[in-house]
């Protein structure tokens, strides 16, 4: 590994440090702030608030697209370089998104955002990881995390108060500030490493993959949110399946593909990406759901719906201890099978929301939800990686985070059309709303419940705890 600490002080470590932990706060801060002020940004562009969704799929799925590009890209061009045009393109989107006029335009400043956030986490981990010596890379990589935790607990209610206190445009215009300060420092601390070769591009393959996503995340959020109808659907979803399958044609036949097919070969890492996959598809719905359950059929306003995640966050953080415990105890299989079918079960019981409910079962039934999917992440996390060998531990980890934000953003369109189905089903009413949202969430759970067997499949060895790489825990279940 290269390593440039001994021409660098402690102090200008530690800047560093900050100036990487400052762009994953950015990045996952604005992954969740968004969610309970969709409501009021409906009102505000004259859309419905069920047809919101395609601004938190815009951003998810860019993110996905760029993530396989993010490695070789800051390679090609320099970390420092790259990393100070994701803080300004990711400053720039948030502009456009504070100024845009209407839904579709909102949508494409996503885009544009979204692009920014996908280089800022992948390439400040490699500029950690090409200046800390290796006795101290783990102790770095804890600290950048740390915000990556604290953006999602933060988020909704930040986002809800700045709906009510100022507007909605405020949850953007606040990273102009940050992000400003974060080029300059950027361009005067962070160091410049020594060049490294870059391979060829397989653009042929990442075109391939990355149209594929495309075509299938847009087919799931044609169904509702841009109004596409069957047809035009049917050939996108067919289209995308196309891409996908001629990719992986392609990859076996190229001798250094984005992804490799052989990766593939290790079980852990199949049954966990599949897993991450389809279980995510159903649980990544819930902090879009649940918001505008709590604003369009409780009365709840912006910066209460906001105020009522944080018990999945805190939930969330606090059941990290106990995870390792429990699955080197019984094992990945019996942990995963168990845990998913219980996050089905906890999805099933918001099917039951009724306005006269209690606070207190409210928040309970939150901080469940935030304790079985923080438990989930983990384990599918660590499992993925945990039998690669070193040389496939950078695809790998690659892989498995395009497959996460896919997750989340196909979950999110799939959870959007669903709504509109059972909204068509019910009546546009607000009194029909609420046995719409049960109804979504019903399903939802359903899909989450059958990825079960996905990690059932996993063989005695595959399910012991190892000892490989494991997957950088930043994230939580909001």
């Amino acid at each position: 590994m290269t390593t440039t600490t001994g021409a660098r002080d402690d102090p200008a470590l530690r800047i560093l440090l900050w100036l990487v932990a400052v762009g994953f706060f950015m990045q996952t801060l604005d992954a969740t702030i968004v969610n309970t002020a969709l409501p009021a940004m409906a009102a505000s562009l004259g859309e419905s608030p069920l047809r919101m969704q395609s601004v938190v799929v815009a951003y998810s799925l860019t993110m996905a697209m760029l993530i396989p590009a993010s490695g070789w890209v800051a390679d090609r061009f320099g970390t420092r370089r790259v990393y100070v045009a994701a803080i300004v393109l990711f400053v720039i989107g948030s502009v456009l998104c504070a100024v845009s006029p209407s839904l579709s335009a909102l949508v494409a400043a996503r885009v544009v955002q979204g692009a920014g956030g996908a280089l800022l986490l992948p390439v400040g981990r490699l500029v950690v990881l090409k200046t800390f010596p290796r006795e101290r890379f783990l102790q770095a990589m804890s600290f950048v995390a740390i915000p990556g935790l604290i953006g999602p607990l933060i988020g909704p209610t930040l986002g809800g108060w700045l709906v009510e206190a100022v507007s909605w445009h405020w949850i953007f215009l606040i990273n102009v500030p940050v992000g400003i300060v974060g080029a300059l420092a950027t361009l005067r601390y962070m160091p410049t490493p020594p060049a490294t070769p870059v391979a060829r591009f397989d653009l042929a393959g990442y075109l391939l993959l990355a149209f594929g996503m495309v075509a299938i995340s847009l087919a799931l959020d044609g169904l509702s949110g841009l109004g596409l109808r069957q047809a035009a659907v049917l050939v996108l979803m067919i289209f995308g399946l196309a891409s996908l399958t001629a990719y992986w044609l392609h990859a076996l036949r190229r001798p250094d593909p984005l992804f490799s097919p052989r990766l593939f070969q290790v079980g852990s890492l199949r049954i966990g990406l599949l897993g991450n996959l389809f279980s995510r598809l159903g649980s990544s719905c819930m902090p879009f759901l649940i918001p505008l359950l709590l604003q369009l059929t409780m009365g709840y306003s912006p910066a209460q719906a906001g105020m009522m995640m944080l018990p999945v966050a805190i939930a969330s953080m606090s059941v990290k201890r106990v995870t390792t415990p429990l699955i080197t105890r019984y094992g990945y299989r019996r942990v995963l099978v168990v845990n998913t079918v219980l996050i089905g079960l906890t999805m099933v019981s918001f099917a039951l929301s009724a306005p006269e409910q209690p606070l207190v079962w409210r928040v309970l039934q939150l901080a469940l939800l935030g304790a079985v999917n923080s438990m989930q992440f983990t384990a599918m996390n660590t499992l993925t990686l945990k039998d690669l060998t070193p040389d496939a531990a950078s695809s790998g980890n690659s892989l498995l985070s395009m497959v996460q934000m896919l997750a989340m953003g196909m979950g999110v369109a799939a959870a959007g059309a669903v709504l509109a189905a059972f909204t068509e089903v019910f009546g546009h009413g607000e009194a029909q709303a609420l046995p719409a949202f049960r109804a979504t969430f019903a399903c939802m759970a359903l899909i989450t419940i059958a990825s079960a067997g996905i990690f059932w499949q996993l063989s005695p060895q595959d399910s012991r705890v190892g000892h490989g790489p494991q997957a950088s825990d930043g994230e939580t279940s909001v």
